[in-house]
């Protein structure tokens, strides 16, 4: 892995600033090169594709969206017609006798749908992800690593289902992900994590939502500090997991690590990781395929510092 190639308050520990150059803005997207793209195509057998995504609905009339998985006291996406039936009924004209219906939505991406992280998300200190200035990012978005830099990803998907492999449909939420467990999951499912892999951990965590909510908000589990390092010295480009921090939770809705040892420190800052949070996995999980090509495009929110996303896994 590069280290310090960047003098300018560049983290002390394992980090790929400077790797790809002074400018980079997309990080560990950066490994999908066009043979690395060209090698995931080969693990399509089926041709079936799966939505990762949960659900977009309601509006704030309805109690439709405290039916999708979500952290409390964040802003629940807002679902709702700016034209419809009843427009026309109220004695509207449709242009040529014909009708149409219009959507708007509003939704906050962090914490309340499936979602990407940009490099903008998280940072120490004045420094962006590769030494950029926090200072860019102002009101009216980020101006450097803002989620409009991402085209796009397209590479080999891995599902790592964590809790199938302890032998349970949810992890308890003080479970974490550790290195020895990554090693372990490795092994068995007879696969090398490589340059350029998107790691999906499924931990079963949103199947609580429905009926448990208190505990689905009572902490939740997640990756560890040496599973996230175990990952980044892989040189994959993506984590992605059914929780909705990547990381463990404890009951106060918090991370318990140090600023060093936080996994969206060690992704996003450190290393130009994204993380994908809040996925459905549990379609995927049933295929039992344990690699798939995996497909997601962000909106291209200039400055954004996420984007809500429908990832799709390809079997």
């Amino acid at each position: 892995m590069a280290t310090d190639s960047v003098s300018f308050e560049a983290p002390a520990l394992s980090n790929n600033w400077g790797r790809w150059g002074a400018d980079d803005q997309v990080g560990a997207l950066n490994h999908l090169t066009g043979d690395v793209v060209r090698a995931a195509a080969g693990a399509v057998g089926q041709g079936r594709v799966i939505s990762l995504s949960l659900p977009i609905k309601g509006a704030t009339s309805s109690h439709a969206p405290c039916t999708v998985p979500h952290l409390p006291g964040r802003p629940l996406p807002q679902h709702f017609m700016s034209i419809d039936g009843a427009d026309y009924l109220a004695g509207a004209k449709p242009p040529g006798g014909l009708s149409i219906a219009d959507d708007a939505l509003v939704i906050s991406p962090h914490g309340t749908s499936t979602h990407m992280d940009a490099l903008c998300h998280m940072w120490s200190g004045k420094r962006l992800y590769n030494g950029h200035p926090s200072s860019r990012i102002r009101s009216y978005g980020a101006g450097r690593c803002g989620i409009e830099n991402v085209p796009g990803i397209v590479t080999r998907g891995v599902l790592f289902d964590v809790a199938g492999h302890r032998g349970v449909d949810v992890l308890d939420g003080t479970d974490r992900i550790t290195a020895a467990d990554l090693d372990e999951m490795e092994r068995a499912a007879g696969v090398t994590i490589g340059t350029g892999d998107a790691v999906l951990l499924r931990t079963g965590w949103p199947t609580l939502f429905p009926a448990q909510r208190d505990r689905y908000w009572g902490g939740e589990p997640g990756l560890s500090t040496d599973g996230a390092l175990w990952l980044a010295d892989r040189d994959i480009c993506a984590i992605a997991s059914d929780n909705s921090a990547i990381s463990g939770l404890n009951a106060q809705g918090g991370a318990d690590e140090s600023i060093d040892d936080d996994i969206h420190m060690i992704c996003l800052w450190r290393h130009g990781i994204y993380l994908m949070e809040m996925l459905w996995l549990e379609e995927l999980a049933a295929a039992r395929q344990p690699t798939f090509l995996f497909a997601v495009a962000p909106l291209k929110i200039v400055g954004g510092t996420g984007s809500a996303i429908n990832p799709l896994a390809i079997l």
